[in-house]
């Protein structure tokens, strides 16, 4: 049996095509992974636009629900005045306390108070 021995020369090439195969293999993985990279940074830069217009559409929509509400309470207010304004006895009223008017016959009286004029009515 003999044994055979690799010479310096063969080991040596041996090993740099070892090492240029690893530097090929980690290129190509290389060259890949940057390319991955570069693909998945667009994509993201791509989907902020319209997640960014999203969250704007959200928040629009909260605050317009937000004044939805505060306008069906200032109607409801309103629709309560009108119901209001119908009755005859509260225009009457309305009209004796802040104009000052009287049914034909009848006397006015103002009573002023000892300090002058007296405060204005809020009607």
């Amino acid at each position: 049996m003999s044994s055979t021995v690799p010479s310096p020369t063969v080991t040596r090439a041996a090993a740099r095509a070892a090492r240029n195969a690893t530097v090929r293999r980690r290129a190509r993985i290389t060259a890949r992974a940057s390319v991955l990279v570069i693909v998945v940074m667009t994509l993201l830069t791509i989907a902020i636009s319209p997640v960014r217009t999203l969250l704007e559409q959200r928040n629009e929509l909260d605050e317009l629900h937000r004044q939805a509400a505060e306008l069906e309470v200032r109607n409801a207010k309103l629709e309560a005045r009108i119901t209001k304004l119908d009755d005859p006895t509260y225009i009457e009223q309305l009209a004796r306390e802040c104009l000052g008017m009287v049914e034909p016959g009848e006397t006015a009286f103002v009573v002023i108070p000892r300090r002058g004029a007296p405060p204005p009515t809020q009607c």
